[in-house]
This record gives C-alpha cells, sequence and structure tokens, in this order.
C-alpha cells in the first residue's frame, strides 16, 4: 500500500509541470486568451499577463521570450486598442495545414469589429500559440517593433 501511495505522490509532482504548457485544442487557446480580457474578476480583466509562466502556457518557444520581454507599446494586440470592453468572441478553425492550424477570432470592442487569425501548432505540451495575424501585421513583428 506504500509503494502505491508512493507512486501516486511521485506522478502527482509531475502533473501541474505538464499542465502549465499549452491547451487540449486549438479553440481553447483562443478561448482562454480572451478570459483574460472580460468584466469578471480583477485578476482576469487586465488583458494576458506579460510574464514568463503565462508565456509558458500559451505561446510556443519561439514567442515565449518575446511576449514577456519589456516593452512600450501604444495598444494592446489581441484587442487592437489601448482599453477594451469586448462584446462575443467568436471562434471558428478556418484552416488546418500540416503542422498548423489557423483560428479565427472576431469580435467587437467598443464599436469596432476586429478580426485576428491565431497561429497554432500542437507539440507535446499541447496547443501553443506562433503567431497571430491581423489585417495589417503579426504579433511577431509587433513585439518586435516596440520592443525596449
Amino acid at each position: 500500500m506504500r509503494e502505491l501511495a508512493g507512486i501516486v505522490a511521485l506522478l502527482a509532482g509531475f502533473w501541474p509541470a505538464a499542465a502549465q504548457a499549452g491547451f487540449r485544442t486549438p479553440e481553447s487557446v483562443v478561448r482562454n486568451v480572451y478570459a483574460h480580457y472580460g468584466q469578471g474578476a480583477p485578476e482576469l480583466s487586465k488583458g494576458l499577463p506579460r510574464d514568463a509562466a503565462t508565456a509558458r502556457q500559451f505561446f510556443d518557444p519561439s514567442l515565449r521570450k518575446m511576449w514577456s520581454a519589456p516593452r512600450v507599446a501604444p495598444y494592446d494586440f489581441l484587442v487592437q486598442s489601448p482599453n477594451w470592453k469586448l462584446g462575443p468572441v467568436a471562434i471558428a478553425v478556418i484552416r488546418r495545414q500540416y503542422d498548423k492550424t489557423y483560428v479565427a477570432a472576431n469580435f467587437d470592442n467598443r464599436g469596432r469589429r476586429v478580426t485576428l487569425n491565431f497561429i497554432v501548432v500542437n507539440g507535446p505540451e499541447g496547443w501553443l500559440i506562433t503567431d497571430i495575424e491581423s489585417p495589417h501585421d503579426s504579433l511577431r513583428m509587433f513585439l518586435e517593433q516596440f520592443r525596449n
């Protein structure tokens, strides 16, 4: 019985580390991004955090450092505005291409229609964002442009 308890404790020690990165479906990545832009609890209404833990959870390794690096940006790329009051977010897979899946997010932000295409990849950590395209640029270009 002690051996079984020891094995369960050992496996439980590994579970949180694996659960911290990635998501189970391409749509769940996008849904969880916009959960940070609601009208609910204060900790979930400040936009997607820029810390290393959030970067690890949402972004692939090539984008993590860029996301959490200090920068002075004129607006939040994920809502295309410095402030927000979002309407319902419509999420749909628009294309599956080899190892990438393109997920469209459409919503209204203070009367302005916003459309973003999330490019997500499925790896050992689950589904993660590798880039996001707006009609004018991409998250990678945006982060590079406004880094300190």
